[in-house]
């Protein structure tokens, strides 16, 4: 499934229902060459040239219920709405 939120492409989705935590990351599995921890709560993860290579987004679910939809600054601020979101939470 590719996700894509704000000018950011995913091909690579996980949601783990314990925690809520949905994972994105475009490619293969990669180090990152830096972290940036969001204001929101969330990681976006960059490669060497700065690109966004992954995000872990933290509460994803409760989030979509009760704002419906999730915000990320990424430095800028992109977001994604629920109904792009719900699929990737309910596994479908």
């Amino acid at each position: 499934m590719t996700f894509t939120i704000g000018d950011h492409a995913f091909d690579h989705v996980s949601y783990d229902r314990s925690g809520d935590v949905l994972y994105v990351r475009s490619g293969d599995p990669r180090p990152a060459a830096d972290v940036y921890g969001t204001p929101e709560g969330h990681a976006v993860r960059f490669d060497e040239h700065g690109s966004v290579i992954g995000m872990t987004i933290v509460n994803a679910r409760w989030l979509v219920e009760r704002e419906g939809k999730i915000t990320i600054t990424v430095p800028s601020r992109i977001e994604a709405s629920a109904g792009e979101l719900g699929p990737l939470l309910t596994g479908a």
